[in-house]
């Protein structure tokens, strides 16, 4: 089974642009099984306060946060890319099993092998608190909308 990503590094802003919709795609499906192939078996993640090593780690994770993030629907936003590395803003708004919204920001660190695997995360993640009537993102991003930057707030 091939198991590589492209684009593969070093990324150009085109390709390290399309490696970030790629990754926001995947997130949206909310499918914890298909995200964590994008992942090296021994991938290394910092997620806010959790450290996971290997995809299954990671595939159990994003299981478990999909349980309690619920509706979840993501934006990412390249930041910046040098050789295999990219740095990525981002936005996802969810509900909590009692019905109250947040909206979460945040930035991530990512280091990719030479097959276009990511072998190191890491996310640094702010909850904010949302009225439903305050909701901007709703499910995946049309693809008409792809590469146009999110506001801030």
């Amino acid at each position: 089974m091939d198991s590589s990503r492209p684009p593969f590094p070093p990324f150009t802003k085109q390709s390290a642009t399309r490696k970030v919709q790629a990754a926001e795609d995947a997130w949206n499906t909310r499918n914890p099984a298909t995200v964590a192939l994008a992942y090296t078996e021994d991938s290394v993640w910092r997620n806010r306060d959790t450290f996971l090593e290997g995809r299954e780690a990671i595939e159990a994770f994003l299981a478990g946060k999909w349980e309690r993030e619920l509706d979840y629907a993501l934006r990412k936003e390249l930041w910046a890319f040098d050789g295999n590395r990219i740095a990525v803003r981002f936005q996802y708004e969810c509900h909590d099993a009692d019905g109250r919204w947040w909206r979460s920001y945040g930035n991530e660190l990512w280091e990719f092998d030479e097959s276009g695997l990511m072998r190191r995360r890491e996310a640094s993640i702010n909850d904010v608190p949302i009225d439903e009537r305050d909701r901007r993102i709703f499910d995946a991003r049309p693809e008409a909308e792809h590469g146009i930057p999110f506001p801030i707030h």
